[in-house]
């Protein structure tokens, strides 16, 4: 399983971006999927998570208000090749800048429950796109 991040980009602040993570050929039948960014110098943190078909989602308090996940993913368009989740970044600031990684796993309590989960819960990450806010 290859997950691929795009729509990274330098910004101005005030800006928007939208991340988007295709994630083709993932096999569960629902997944906690998730937005990790690392800024140089500093530990990767957890800024969003979703669990596929239901409702619970996870923003850091420092994106709260400001950043959107969502994801199209079903057994459908598993089939199609077009599993895709997205992050709207909207009112951007220059401490968003960093790597953004979109990872994958089972489903667990945490994710499921709305809560962060830890980088350790997933077991698939892509490759990563750089935001760069100004």
């Amino acid at each position: 399983v290859q997950l691929v991040e795009s729509g990274g980009g330098s910004v101005q602040a005030g800006g928007s971006l939208r991340l988007s993570c295709a994630a083709p050929g993932y096999r569960y039948d629902t997944y906690c999927m998730g937005w990790f960014r690392q800024a140089p110098g500093k530990e990767r943190e957890g800024v969003a998570a979703i669990v596929t078909s239901g409702e619970a989602t996870y923003y850091a308090d420092s994106v709260k208000g400001r950043f959107i996940i969502s994801e199209e993913m079903d057994r459908e368009k598993e089939r199609s090749g077009k599993n895709m989740m997205f992050m709207q970044m909207d009112s951007l600031k220059p401490e968003d800048t960093a790597t953004y990684y979109c990872a994958a796993g089972p489903p667990n309590p945490r994710c499921s429950g709305g809560y962060a989960a830890p980088s350790d819960d997933y077991t698939h990450w892509g490759q990563g796109t750089q935001v760069t806010v100004s």
